[in-house]
């Protein structure tokens, strides 16, 4: 499985044109929109599932998806809530170089619930228990 690339979903609400820039930054990830889905107007818990079935991180500016009562971590593959300000495609490019540059590797990403704020990053993971 480690050779599969990362799958990233980006909602509705993230900008179309992030998805080509994306792909050019993190080549080995494969990026696709809700709307080259047919899940434009879809419902968080669709987009949700959709990522779900196919092991896809959704990046969204949706604060819903990020609700941990509705969409608990450790529930879900992952999710990265953009909570920037203006939603601009540059804006948003430099939400995501700035996540980017926090994570040591990919394997950061799958599982958590990651919120991508105007001056800090917050990553939660789903509490694990080991033995020892």
């Amino acid at each position: 499985m480690a050779d599969l690339p990362l799958l990233i979903l980006l909602d509705q609400n993230v900008p179309r044109l992030v998805v080509p820039w994306l792909e050019q930054l993190q080549p080995n990830w494969r990026v696709v929109h809700t709307s080259e889905l047919g899940l434009s107007g879809a419902t968080d818990s669709a987009v949700l599932e959709w990522a779900q079935d196919r092991g896809a991180i959704v990046v969204t500016f949706d604060e819903d998806l990020a609700d941990q009562r509705a969409f608990p971590v450790g529930s879900h593959c992952g999710v990265i809530r953009l909570r920037i300000w203006p939603t601009t495609i540059e804006a948003t490019q430099r939400a995501l170089e700035r996540l980017l540059g926090t994570i040591d590797s990919d394997e950061d990403l799958p599982g958590a619930l990651i919120v991508v704020g105007q001056d800090r990053i917050r990553i939660r993971r789903a509490e694990t228990r080991e033995s020892g």
